[in-house]
């Protein structure tokens, strides 16, 4: 049976992925792509529906205009909106920089899009004016007190715009509104379920690997663990996992990864010890963009050598994500940091890539691993880069800055897991950044490293909010590492969200 699809024009706007996977949530696959495809190409794919994303982060991209000669539902959000309008006959101000804010949108005309969502909604919408005309068969819809467009509609064709940005969490509304165009407008089911893409990803995975072996980058985190199951459902024996411990994973979590693959989950495991590899090639680097390009050259490196060694291997499973994608920058995106299984790949590896969860956010990979019946531990594992520790050792990489990096990580874990915090906050860990300062321990002066504590709430990683941790667990936390680490005299806390920050420092 053929399956509905929403096709996502992306136009590189920063939260262009979460129209996306807001779709995705209404049981409705969506994908995206770049905003230049082919015309041939877009039509290829048979959509039923397409959206034209937000705000670009380049001056005026466009794509093909035959694209409103589909006959399909057209949804334009944003710059998207503004584009449908200037090229269906509209006039629209040159682009220029808005502010964006929360504000109350005026219903003048309800339409399928509006149906059942109130007359006063707030949104969240750039506070200019940009489309002065609108195109001809179109009719205002909605306004706000400084958006004299701030939506529009051509029922007859089935062409909506609309200035505001429903994907966001500032228009609560903004998910009803998508699934009256999913439901209302375009007539689609809904049938899109995580259980049919694990069957078609495991057809499709003995379909590309036949009788080949297989090789899995297993770094012990939810996305490999995830993406190792997946395959090994595929093709069994023909997955061998390479789990490398780089020296710079957390305290006690290599022997826990081992211990669990291989007792629990049944999977061949080859463990190699890189350690001292790892940090001889990191000596003398400070720059983070060049860290991550070495590990991620150095584990493949590693993975080629033992492919050698276990005979011919044409493919390796990575657990790349969509936010590993995104981030380390796509034709439409700019680059925010390369991530060692995106970026850091090098250009003449010797693997044909697998990677089953490219185009999944981080909580449908964990709703996957709970269907695979992975162990909790590895599904709620909370997110670690691939890097480990060095891109948490901020500048240069030495055994002894892992070491007291190891310790004091280990104390804000415990210390969150004994608050009863650790199902609730996203991502929690210590950052040891390359100053020192002046400080005192039983009456003698010491000159010794902070460290930084990094604790945030997120939903899938693209964007988050800082953890309002309670003063008194922060406060045990800085007791115990400044008295239990050698080499700490100082604690701070991390209050800021992403955006403008990233989860990681680097």
């Amino acid at each position: 049976m053929r399956q509905e699809l929403v096709v996502v024009l992306d136009f590189g706007g920063g939260n262009n992925q979460l129209i996306a996977r807001r779709i995705r949530e209404l049981s409705v696959f969506s994908e995206m792509v770049p905003h230049d495809i082919s015309y041939e190409e877009l039509q290829a794919k048979n959509p039923d529906a397409l959206i034209l994303s937000g705000e670009p982060i380049s001056a005026t991209p466009t794509c093909d205009e035959r694209i409103f000669s589909l006959g399909i539902p057209i949804l334009g959000i944003g710059y998207g909106m503004q584009w449908m309008a200037s090229k269906l006959g509209g006039t629209v101000k040159a682009a220029g920089r808005y502010e964006y804010g929360r504000s109350q949108l005026h219903i003048k005309q309800e339409d399928k899009l509006f149906e059942n969502v109130g007359t006063e909604l707030e949104v969240w919408i750039p506070d200019g004016d940009p489309i002065q005309t609108l195109p001809e068969g179109f009719q205002l819809t909605a306004a706000t007190d400084s958006c004299a467009v701030a939506a529009m509609s051509d029922e007859q064709r089935k062409f909506y715009g609309v200035q505001f940005y429903p994907e966001m969490k500032d228009t609560p509304v903004g998910q009803k509104i998508l699934a009256n165009f999913l439901f209302q407008v375009c007539k689609l089911k809904g049938d899109w379920n995580l259980r049919d893409f694990i069957d078609e990803s495991i057809e499709d995975i003995r379909q590309q690997v036949g009788a080949k072996k297989v090789l899995c980058a297993l770094s012990g985190g939810v996305d490999s663990s995830v993406a190792a199951t997946l395959v090994h459902k595929a093709v069994g024996d023909q997955l061998i996992c390479v789990y490398v411990d780089h020296g710079l994973m957390r305290k006690g979590e290599s022997e826990e990864i081992v211990t669990t693959f291989e007792k629990k989950l049944g999977i061949n495991l080859v463990f190699v010890d890189a350690k001292e590899r790892f940090l001889s090639r990191l000596v003398g680097i400070r720059d983070p963009e060049q860290k991550r390009k070495i590990i991620g050259e150095t584990f493949i490196r590693v993975f080629e050598e033992e492919a050698a060694k276990l005979g011919q291997i044409d493919y390796l499973v990575q657990g790349t994500i969509y936010p590993d994608v995104v981030e380390s920058g796509t034709k439409t995106a700019q680059t925010i940091k390369s991530h060692h299984n995106v970026g850091g790949l090098p250009e003449d590896m010797q693997f044909e890539l697998i990677e089953p969860l490219r185009l999944l956010f981080k909580d449908e990979v964990r709703a996957i691993g709970e269907e695979l019946g992975i162990p909790p531990e590895l599904v709620w594992r909370q997110p670690f880069p691939g890097p480990g520790l060095g891109v948490r050792v901020l500048e240069e990489v030495t055994a002894e800055k892992v070491r007291i990096l190891q310790e004091a990580d280990y104390i804000v874990r415990e210390e969150i897991a004994r608050a009863g915090l650790d199902e609730e906050i996203w991502q929690y860990f210590a950052v040891l950044p390359p100053i020192r300062s002046v400080g005192v321990k039983d009456g003698a002066r010491t000159y010794a490293y902070p460290i930084i504590i990094r604790a945030v709430k997120s939903e899938d990683a693209m964007s988050a909010e800082w953890a309002h941790i309670p003063y008194e667990v922060l406060d045990r936390m800085a007791c115990r590492i400044v008295k239990e680490v050698n080499g700490v005299n100082r604690v701070a806390y991390d209050i800021t969200s992403k955006p403008p920050g990233t989860i990681e420092w680097e």
